[in-house]
């Protein structure tokens, strides 16, 4: 695999050097740090390809720190934590992360979902193709580039946000349950918990609605799923 560069943030520092070396034999450019506000000014400096954060850290906490690495980039963000509690991997996906694993966790697993994602973010840099755009009133969905506009003007949506949009956008009044859009973009493997759904829509209507509670494009159909009926 081509040689990335990654951003460790552990601020326990026994495993957090061990998860710098682990990552380093497997071929990573690795960078380490031992606190939230490190691990900012380092991702700053550095502009890595993926994060791998701890929730609990001393100066700036994992939940900030991913808010505000959210809010300026799109890389891949994946949350480590002790905590083993639904609330936690719901309010980091939520937050904007892409992944989220509980100690103790396997070396193996988790180069296995750092690559998983790293595939996943690089497929932004394929070229924009004009038929790849998803045109419907006034949204428009930039299926390669991942940009949205609303009449116009762009919309920040987060990766995960535009990937369930572009999904649901993809098959305009076709029902998906929770399930089917979780496995359509976390993928068939991955471990979470299909709520963080429910959170990602609410956050894209926040985005895209004029009203969110009274929703024009994706539209929730009781006791199955949501649909996306292209703002009809």
């Amino acid at each position: 695999m081509e040689s990335y560069k990654i951003l460790i943030v552990e601020d326990e520092k026994e495993l957090g050097q061990l998860l710098h070396d682990y990552f380093k034999k497997e071929g990573f450019e690795t960078i380490l740090a031992f606190d939230g506000e490190q691990g900012l000014t380092l991702f700053q400096q550095h502009l890595p390809v993926l994060v791998l954060l701890d929730i609990m850290l001393p100066k700036i906490d994992g939940m900030e720190l991913c808010r505000i690495i959210r809010n300026q980039s799109t890389v891949p963000v994946l949350m480590m934590s002790a905590k083993s509690s639904d609330v936690d991997k719901i309010l980091s996906l939520g937050l904007g992360a892409d992944d989220y694993i509980t100690k103790p966790f396997s070396p193996g697993e988790l180069v296995a979902r750092v690559k998983a994602q790293i595939r996943r973010y690089t497929l932004l840099s394929s070229p924009i193709k004009p038929d790849e755009w998803l045109k419907f009133s006034s949204l428009e969905i930039d299926s390669k580039g991942y940009r949205v506009f609303l009449k116009g003007n762009q919309v920040d949506l987060a990766t995960k946000e535009f990937e369930i949009l572009r999904y649901l956008a993809s098959h305009p009044q076709q029902v998906f349950t929770r399930e089917q859009i979780f496995t359509a973009v976390w993928g068939q493997n991955e471990y979470g918990d299909i709520n963080t759904v429910t959170v990602h829509i609410r956050k894209i209507r926040e985005k895209i609605e004029k009203n969110p509670s009274k929703p024009h494009f994706i539209k929730t159909v009781w006791g199955v799923g949501y649909k996306f009926d292209g703002g009809s």
